[in-house]
């Protein structure tokens, strides 16, 4: 199985991972829908990136947490492509306080955001990734969704429950030969890491055995395997991309 002509579906994508994934799965001649929430200049470059690696694209903005701001996704999305075989849920929001000053807001808007935006994306796609040829969900996570963090309660629920969320839904997708699994990046040069003090990422570096943080390009070719053939016998899983750090 190609990429040509296969039509993925990469939220939170103007930037980051997002991006990375985006030209990824662009590079071997998809057809990739970049949402974007605000950025949409960002989302206009990730389109430009993804066309010069070889595939074909177009910007949609959308709210994950708003159902209607979906549905008009999935429009242009079938009205530009046609069905969607790959869904790529990659949006997400950090709001970090020690759990003694975290507000319900603080708690509710991760939680919509990151858990509640993966339902409301994979519900209005659901259809499609089971009539699909070979249909693809795939969730990014968090090595903080196994491991907990400091003064990220509200963020590594929000990662973790996707574990439990995607192994089910492997197996109602399984009767349609697609296939449902997580990738868990560890701590990754983006911009959220650039914008940490440096004694602070030393600290980081020292947790993880291969001393360093992972490329963005690593993260987006574990989800590109995920995404063809050759992993069609690969379902329920969480994929672990984060230098060896310890559970």
């Amino acid at each position: 199985m190609t990429f040509s002509d296969r039509t993925c579906v990469v939220t939170g994508a103007s930037r980051g991972i997002g991006r990375g994934i985006a030209e990824e799965l662009g590079s071997e001649g998809a057809n990739v829908v970049v949402n974007y929430h605000s950025a949409e200049d960002a989302a206009a470059e990730t389109v430009a990136a993804v066309e010069a690696a070889g595939g074909e694209a177009i910007a949609v903005q959308a709210d994950v947490t708003d159902p209607d701001d979906v549905a008009e996704m999935v429009e242009a999305t079938h009205d530009a492509f046609g069905t969607a075989a790959v869904l790529v849920n990659n949006a997400g929001i950090t709001a970090d306080k020690k759990f003694g000053s975290m507000s319900q807001e603080d708690w509710n808007r991760v939680i919509d955001v990151n858990l509640g935006g993966t339902f409301n994306t994979t519900k209005a796609l659901f259809d499609d990734l089971k009539s699909a040829e070979s249909g693809r969900l795939i969730n990014i996570s968090s090595v903080i969704g196994k491991q907990g963090n400091y003064g990220q309660a509200n963020y590594a629920a929000s990662k973790s429950g996707l574990f439990g969320m995607t192994r089910s839904l492997a197996l109602e997708l399984a009767d349609h030969d697609a296939t449902a699994n997580v990738v868990a990046p560890g701590y990754t040069k983006t911009e959220m890491i650039q914008g940490v003090r440096e004694d602070i990422k030393d600290r980081i570096r020292k947790k993880i055995p291969l001393d360093r943080f992972a490329e963005i390009g690593e993260i987006a070719c574990v989800v590109r395997f995920l995404a063809s053939e050759d992993a069609s016998y690969v379902t329920g899983e969480v994929i672990d991309v984060n230098g060896a750090m310890e559970l």
